[in-house]
C-alpha cells in the first residue's frame, strides 16, 4: 500500500487516491508549469491509507452507525456526536511506517514551514465544491506538529458542518474519503493572497474574472474575516491584448492573518496600517498576471473554475494554492428563463454592503453577537451577525437572507448563501449594531452590486421570464442602463445594445465628487479637502481618480454588451444635482429653474466647465483606444442650437474623439422643439438622433415635468409631441441616419411603443423591467399590421 505520494505524480484521474484539492494540485503541476502556472509543490497521504488507519478498531464501523442514525437538523445533537468522532480519531495511533515515510518526505522539504491541506474525495466536484467544509493548518513546523495536522485534518472530515453538508448532497459514509496535503508556505503573510473567480459570481456572465485580494494569508479572506479589494478583468480585452481591467473597488481590508512566533500558536491575526487600508493591495500588472493565469486555468479545464491564489512578499512570485470547478452558476438548470426579484415598495434603508445572491427575502432579524447562540436562528429568519465561517452552515439553512458586518464576494459564508439560494449582504460593516433582533426587515440583493436592508418587510414578486426564441421586429429593442453594477445581468435579458447609458449614474456612485472640486484640489476648503482625499488615495492624483473611475464605469457597461453598440450619454446634471456632490456648492450657481438652465451642451462649451469635460471625453478615449472598446459610442445631451452643437464637436476632435475615426459615431438627443424642427441642420453634424421624450414633452408643452402642481398634463402622446416625432424621424430616414429613442415613454406606454414603430422608427431603449412584455406587445401588433396590409392588397 502507499501511504505518501508527490503532488508532481498525480492529476485529475487521480481523485479517488489524493481526494479533489490534491488531484487537481498534480494536474496543474503536470500540465499547467509549463505554461508559467507556479504551484508549490509537496505531498500528499493516500486515501487508501486514510482507509486503513480509520478501520483500526473498527472504528468506522463505529462512525458509520452514528452518523446513519444522526438528524443532521438537531445542530445540538450534531455537535455533540460531531466532537465525539473527531476525539476517536485524534486518539488512534499512527504506525511507525507511515510516520518513517512522512519523516523522509518532510526532510526532502528541507524542513520548512509547511500548509497541511486537506482534501477529501467529495470535495471540488463539479456539482458541489464542499468549500471550507473540512481544515487546513498553516506554518506547520517541525515533524511532530505535521504529523499532528494530518491527524486534525483526517478528522475535520467529521465536523459538524462537513457532515451536515454531505448529508444535504446524500452522500453516503463509505463513499468519502480525505488525504493531507503537505506543502511549502507560500510567503503570503508579508504579501498578499486571494480568490479568482472565471464568472461573475452573482450572475454567472462568463466573460470577466472575478479577483478578490487583502494583505497577508488568505485565510481571512475564504473566512470572511476581511472585506477585500475586488477587481473585474474583461476575458475579451486580455485575449486580445488590451488594457483588461474593468473595474477596482477598494475594500477596507482591517486585518491580516500573520506567522504567530509563540510554539502553541502557528498565526495571529493583526491590524493592518491605515495607509495600507486606503490604497489597492495589488498593482495592475499582478491583477493583470493573475488573469491570464485564470484564464490559463479555466481553457485546460474547460469549464469555470475557482482559484486561490498568493503573493509571496518575500520573493515577489504569484502562486496558484488550488483550482476547483465552480459549482453555483454552472448548476444552473433552464438557461431560457431568468428569475426576477422586484421590491413592489421601498422603505428606509438602514444597512448596506454587498449583494450575494440577486434575490430578496425578509422576515424577522436575529442578530447574533457570539458563535454560541447561533443555534438560536429559526426557521425563516434573517441572520446577522460580524461574520460566518463554515461551522455556521448548518443552521444558514434555516434562514431567508444573511446579513454579515464582514466579508467578500468570494468569501465562504457568500459561496454557500448562492449554493444555498438565500440572499446575503456581506461587509456592511455596521449590521449588528443598525439591526435589532425581533425587527421585521427586508434584505434586497435585487438592485445591484450594492445590498439594501430595509426598516420594515416590504412586498415583492418573483417573475420566471422566458428569453428564448423571441419574434422579429421591424425594429430594434435597446435598453436604458445607467448603473454599471446592473449591466452583467441585464446582458441576459434580449436586447439590441443600450440606447441609453447615462454618465451622471457613474459620477454620482462611483465618484461622488464634482469634478471641479478634483481639478482644484489644492484650493479647496479644509473640511471637503479632508472628505475628497480619503476618497482619492488609492489613485495617482485627484483628476486620474475622476478619469479612471469614469473610465471603470463605462467599459463595464460597454463590456458586458460587447459587440453591441452602446450609447454613452454625456453627463446630462442640472446645476442643483452638481451641487449635491461633494465640494459642489463651491462651483455651481444656483438657478431658479435648474431645468432648463446650466446643463447639457452649454455647459460643456462653458469656460468654467470645459476643463471637467474634457475629463470625460479623457475616459471616453482611454475606454475606445487602449481598451478597444468600440462599441461605446457617444451622444450629446440638451442642444440648443447649431452653432453651439458645432462648438462641441470641435471640442470633442480637440479632445481626440473625431466623428468617424475608430468607427466613433456621435449621437445627439433630440429632446428640444427646435432639434426636430431644425432636424436637417443638425444632423448635418452628428451620425443621428435619439429622442428624449421627457425633456421634449416638457418642453413642447411649456411645463415643468417636476411640478407636481401641472404633472397631470404631462403625456409623451400629446399630438404636439407626436407631431415632432414625426419630424425628427422622417428627416433622419431621409438622410440615412440612425433614429431612435430613449426616453420614458415607450416603457410606460405600450401604445406609444406602438406609435412609434408605425412611424418607422430604428429602435426603442425601454427599462430592463419592461423590455420584454413591450417586445411581445409589438410583435403582435406588427402581426396584425402584416395580416391587415395583405387583406388590403387582395381586397
Amino acid at each position: 500500500m502507499e501511504y505518501l505520494v508527490n503532488l508532481n505524480s498525480v492529476n485529475t484521474s487521480h481523485l479517488n487516491l489524493v481526494g479533489g484539492k490534491n488531484a487537481s494540485l498534480g494536474e496543474m503541476i503536470q500540465h499547467l508549469q509549463p505554461k508559467g502556472i507556479k504551484v508549490p509543490g509537496g505531498f500528499a497521504t493516500t486515501t487508501d491509507f486514510f482507509k486503513e488507519f480509520i478501520s483500526q478498531n473498527n472504528l468506522n464501523k463505529k462512525i458509520e452507525k452514528v452518523i446513519s442514525n444522526l438528524n443532521v437538523k438537531n445542530v445540538n445533537s450534531l455537535e455533540k456526536h460531531s466532537k465525539e468522532i473527531r476525539k476517536w480519531i485524534l486518539k488512534t495511533p499512527f504506525n511507525n511506517e507511515f510516520k518513517k515515510e512522512v519523516e523522509k518526505a518532510y526532510k526532502e522539504l528541507k524542513n520548512v514551514a509547511v500548509a497541511v491541506r486537506s482534501s477529501a474525495t467529495s470535495e471540488d466536484l463539479p456539482n458541489a465544491s464542499f468549500a471550507g467544509q473540512q481544515e487546513s493548518y498553516l506554518n506547520v513546523k517541525g515533524l511532530n506538529n505535521v504529523l499532528i495536522a494530518i491527524k486534525k485534518v483526517f478528522a475535520s472530515l467529521f465536523t459538524s458542518r462537513a457532515i451536515a453538508y454531505r448529508k444535504h448532497f446524500n452522500f453516503e459514509v463509505d463513499q468519502i474519503s480525505i488525504s493531507a496535503g503537505i506543502q511549502p508556505m507560500v510567503r503570503s503573510d508579508k504579501g498578499v493572497s486571494g480568490v479568482m473567480f472565471t464568472a461573475d459570481t452573482e450572475t454567472g456572465f462568463d466573460k470577466v474574472i472575478v479577483l478578490t485580494a487583502s494583505y497577508g494569508l488568505g485565510e481571512t479572506i475564504v473566512q470572511g474575516q476581511v472585506n477585500p479589494d475586488e477587481f473585474s478583468i474583461s476575458k475579451t480585452l486580455l485575449e486580445n491584448k488590451k488594457f483588461p481591467i474593468l473595474q477596482r473597488h477598494l475594500g477596507s481590508k482591517a486585518i491580516k492573518l500573520i506567522y504567530a512566533n509563540a510554539n502553541n500558536k502557528s498565526t495571529k491575526l493583526i491590524k493592518v496600517a491605515e495607509k495600507d487600508q486606503l490604497k489597492f493591495s495589488l498593482t495592475d500588472d499582478d491583477i493583470i498576471f493573475l488573469a491570464k493565469q485564470a484564464l490559463i486555468i479555466e481553457q485546460h479545464y474547460k469549464r469555470n473554475m475557482d482559484i486561490e491564489w498568493a503573493k509571496d512578499g518575500v520573493s515577489g512570485e504569484l502562486f496558484i494554492l488550488q483550482a476547483r470547478p465552480e459549482t453555483v452558476n454552472s448548476q444552473k438548470l433552464d438557461e431560457h428563463s431568468i428569475d426576477r426579484y422586484t421590491l413592489l415598495e421601498k422603505g428606509n434603508v438602514i444597512v448596506e454592503g454587498q449583494s450575494i445572491g440577486q434575490r430578496i427575502g425578509s422576515g424577522v432579524a436575529k442578530v447574533i453577537l457570539n458563535p454560541s447562540q447561533m443555534h438560536d436562528v429559526k426557521e425563516g429568519e434573517i441572520l446577522v451577525t460580524d461574520m460566518t465561517d463554515p461551522d455556521w452552515e448548518p443552521i444558514m439553512k434555516r434562514a431567508a437572507a444573511i446579513v454579515t458586518n464582514r466579508g467578500g464576494r468570494t468569501c465562504h459564508a457568500a459561496i454557500i448563501a448562492r449554493e444555498l439560494g438565500i440572499p446575503a449582504i456581506v461587509g456592511s460593516t455596521n449590521a449588528t449594531k443598525q439591526i435589532k433582533t425581533g425587527q421585521g426587515i427586508t434584505v434586497s440583493c435585487a438592485e445591484g452590486k450594492t445590498g439594501f436592508v430595509y426598516d420594515k418587510i416590504l412586498p415583492f414578486e418573483v417573475r420566471k421570464i422566458s428569453v428564448s426564441d423571441m419574434p422579429k421586429l421591424p425594429l430594434k429593442i435597446s435598453m436604458n442602463l445607467g448603473n454599471p453594477d446592473k449591466a452583467f445581468a441585464c446582458q441576459f435579458i434580449p436586447n439590441h445594445g443600450i440606447g441609453l447609458a447615462r454618465l451622471e449614474f457613474i459620477i454620482n456612485s462611483m465618484i461622488g465628487i464634482h469634478p471641479n472640486a478634483l481639478l482644484n484640489y489644492s484650493s479647496l476648503p479644509g473640511g471637503v479637502k479632508k472628505e475628497v482625499h480619503k476618497k482619492i488615495l488609492a489613485y495617482k492624483d485627484p483628476v486620474e481618480f475622476y478619469i479612471e473611475k469614469l473610465r471603470e464605469g463605462i467599459s463595464i457597461i460597454a463590456s458586458a454588451f460587447f459587440p453591441k453598440p452602446v450609447i454613452f450619454r454625456f453627463s446630462d446634471f442640472k446645476s442643483n444635482e452638481y451641487a449635491n456632490l461633494i465640494g459642489g456648492k463651491l462651483f455651481e450657481p444656483v438657478e431658479e429653474n435648474p431645468m432648463i438652465g446650466y446643463r447639457g451642451a452649454s455647459r460643456y462649451i462653458d469656460k468654467n466647465f470645459r476643463a471637467a469635460f474634457e475629463l470625460e471625453c479623457k475616459a471616453f478615449k482611454r475606454v475606445r483606444d487602449e481598451m478597444g472598446l468600440t462599441n461605446a459610442q457617444l451622444m450629446i445631451p440638451f442642444v440648443r442650437t447649431v452653432s453651439e452643437l458645432k462648438e462641441v464637436i470641435n471640442l470633442l476632435q480637440q479632445y481626440g474623439l473625431k466623428r468617424g475615426e475608430n468607427d466613433l459615431k456621435i449621437i445627439m438627443m433630440c429632446e428640444i422643439p427646435a432639434n426636430a424642427l431644425l432636424a436637417e441642420q443638425f444632423l448635418k453634424h452628428v451620425d443621428g438622433f435619439s429622442i428624449g421624450s421627457n425633456d421634449l414633452t416638457q418642453l413642447t408643452l411649456g411645463l415643468d415635468r417636476d411640478s407636481s402642481l401641472v404633472s397631470s398634463l404631462f403625456d409623451e402622446r400629446n399630438d404636439a409631441v407626436k407631431a415632432l416625432l414625426r419630424m425628427a424621424i422622417t428627416e433622419c430616414k431621409k438622410q440615412g441616419k440612425y433614429i431612435g429613442i430613449c426616453g420614458q415613454g415607450p416603457s410606460d406606454y405600450p401604445d406609444f411603443a406602438e406609435f412609434l414603430m408605425k412611424e418607422g422608427i430604428e429602435n426603442i431603449s425601454l427599462n430592463p423591467d419592461s423590455i420584454l412584455e413591450t417586445w411581445m406587445l409589438l410583435a403582435k401588433k406588427n402581426i396584425n399590421t402584416l395580416e391587415n396590409l395583405v387583406e388590403a392588397k387582395m381586397g
